[in-house]
């Protein structure tokens, strides 16, 4: 499959770091982004801020997939989860549009939009969720209930917010195009492959299913055309559901907090 060309914008980020070599195994690898990323062919390295939608254009071309991280305001941001709305509007909205119009307008097949947990973060202030995350490990319930793609979205932050009118954005274009869009609301993945603390016992997405899961969203079948999975691993106290996307698309994890080191 090295003739299918996967665009990749925010490839240097956490996320792009940890799905990288898998991605280069298989296919041809282009990125986007707005100083140019080492490793990638001048051909297929494309420059340009995602608000930008002249300057991005020429990056869809020939591609059959994109794979859409580039975000401002997630937690390895220089601004954290926080960051203006401003900066978030431009990056995060009008970004996510402009990725998905250029997509279109070079009939790419599929763009895999890169949303995040934080849309659901709120769960973590409530009963039982709220006992899962706790330092206090006697609190720990026995048993809760799964988040699922279907349970009300519960953003704490600006940042989970604007993740979420990328996602109808998504439903938009798949509604009105041809376009498949996959959203993964992806958990715990940091720049090193570890657990960060007592909550991340929860979230904890190892690399090697980070990347599980990038690869099997871009060979998903045509039939997908809109879906939200969880990305996380099998975490004894997780509560993200991950079984959709086992069903959906193979998502088999193999990493867990449990067998994870802390950070």
């Amino acid at each position: 499959m090295a003739n299918r060309r996967v665009l990749v914008t925010g490839l240097s980020g956490a996320v792009g770091s940890a799905i990288r070599p898998a991605l280069e195994e298989r296919y041809e690898v282009a990125a986007l982004s707005r100083s140019g990323v080492d490793g990638i062919p001048s051909a297929l390295n494309f420059k340009g801020p995602v608000q930008d939608a002249a300057a991005i254009a020429p990056a869809f071309e020939g591609v059959d997939t994109v794979i859409h991280l580039a975000a401002d305001g997630g937690a390895h941001s220089s601004e954290g989860m926080n960051a203006g709305w401003e900066s978030m509007l431009q990056n995060n909205v009008i970004g996510a549009y402009n990725v998905f119009e250029a997509a279109r307008a070079a009939g790419v097949k599929r763009v895999i939009f890169a949303s995040t947990g934080a849309t659901v973060i709120g769960y973590e202030q409530e009963s039982p969720w709220s006992e899962l995350v706790s330092e206090d490990d006697s609190e720990t319930p026995n048993s809760w209930p799964n988040v699922t793609r279907d349970s009300e979205p519960k953003p704490h932050s600006l940042y989970g917010a604007s993740k979420l009118i990328g996602e109808d954005l998504a439903r938009y274009f798949v509604n009105t195009t041809d376009m498949s869009i996959i959203c993964l609301r992806i958990g715990g993945v940091g720049a090193q492959d570890v657990v960060n603390g007592v909550r991340g016992r929860s979230i904890y997405c190892s690399h090697a299913d980070m990347a599980q899961m990038a690869v099997k969203c871009v060979e998903a079948p045509d039939t997908v055309r809109f879906d939200i999975f969880y990305v996380v691993s099998d975490n004894k106290y997780g509560y993200r559901d991950i079984s959709h996307a086992r069903d959906v698309v193979g998502y088999e994890p193999t990493g867990s907090a449990e067998r994870s080191p802390m950070a």
